[in-house]
């Protein structure tokens, strides 16, 4: 099998050395050049045609975003943004993701991590998928047709979603258009680490009219809220006087996730006053499918809904999900949220 091409990007000559290295212990990759900067990348981009490229988001001369806007305008290619995990770097890594980039990778220790060997074995986990990547051009599909679906009347409801890889855009594509009155509560895992969930929350309620936030332990989760789990924290909800709570756990991962989407769905399933219905998008792995198993075993009226492999950034999750022979809706990414207002308000 061919190698795929690898262009490091990094201000740091120690940070491209310890990445490039990294990567070179992959059977699947190789890293063909570096680049100092922005402008030393879009020159080596065009030399190299590489598959995929790890550009880091603080840079000087020309930094990470813009070179990312620049790249998917000249040579649409798969980027894996590397970020530190303050603040600012968590909020340029959500706007790097709204703006086209795959995946990121959180550096442990700010800008230059001595100790970026530690998550080895993630970054050539995320740099592998994404190489497999397909950005720029997408098939033309014919638009679906949805058709007009029986809405589940006068039933409370609670919305589950779980995302991975490619994740941040699509939420932003579901939960965009769904209305201020939308009636039922939205609970929400993305595989995401500590620290860049808030800014996700923060980005996706400025551009939503419901509203977005990150869960808190204990609150009470309400209709036309989408409450999104912490990173390196699970996401469980509880019945308690007829009220929906949020359960926040510092439990162990769950087949290597925190938060675990199975856990989410396992916990939705003990409820007793609601028909569930669950959401599948983008993602590595098969994380959900068994909780879509637990939820249709407890709850047979749960409405299972996937994301289309043509609309997947990565089409692992949903793959998963439609595997377990129990999605009702298999949906363009476009038509998500049509899907769920159709079948939740009356």
């Amino acid at each position: 099998m061919t190698k795929k091409k690898v262009l490091v990007v990094d201000d740091s000559a120690f940070m491209r050395k310890m990445i490039s290295d990294i990567l070179h212990q992959s059977s699947n990759l190789s890293v063909i050049a570096t680049a100092r900067n922005g402008e030393d990348a879009l020159k080596k981009i065009a030399e190299h045609l590489p598959d995929v490229v790890t550009l880091d988001i603080e840079m000087p001369i020309k930094d990470g975003i813009t070179t990312l806007k620049e790249i998917m305008t000249t040579h649409p290619t798969p980027v894996v943004m590397l970020s530190s995990l303050t603040k600012a770097g968590a909020d340029k890594t959500m706007e790097a993701m709204a703006n086209g980039a795959v995946d990121f990778i959180a550096k442990p220790s700010g800008s230059i991590s001595l100790d970026i060997e530690e998550i080895s074995s993630k970054i050539i986990q995320k740099v592998e998928a994404a190489s497999q990547v397909r950005v720029g051009s997408k098939p033309v599909r014919k638009k679906q047709e949805i058709g007009t679906l029986k809405p589940l009347k006068s039933t409370k409801s609670i919305v589950l979603i779980g995302s991975s890889t490619g994740g941040p855009s699509a939420l932003q594509e579901v939960l965009s258009k769904l209305p201020k009155n939308f009636p039922a509560p939205i609970a929400i895992v993305q595989h995401m680490p500590k620290g860049f969930t808030k800014s996700l929350a923060e980005r996706l309620n400025r551009l939503s009219e419901i509203d977005v936030k990150e869960v808190n332990h204990q609150e009470e989760l309400k209709p036309g809220t989408a409450y999104i789990a912490q990173g390196g924290q699970h996401f469980l909800i509880e019945e308690r006087h007829n009220k929906f709570i949020a359960n926040v756990t510092d439990d162990l991962p769950v087949k290597g996730h925190k938060p675990s989407v199975n856990l989410l769905f396992n916990s939705a399933a003990e409820l007793t006053q609601c028909v569930p219905v669950s959401v599948i998008l983008t993602g590595m792995g098969s994380d959900g499918a068994s909780g879509i198993e637990m939820l249709k075993r407890k709850h047979p009226r749960t409405i299972a809904i996937s994301q289309s492999k043509e609309s997947c950034i990565v089409y692992g999750m949903p793959q998963a999900a439609e595997k377990t022979g129990l999605v009702d809706y298999v949906v363009d990414i476009s038509d998500i949220s049509n899907v769920l207002t159709q079948k939740l308000m009356n």
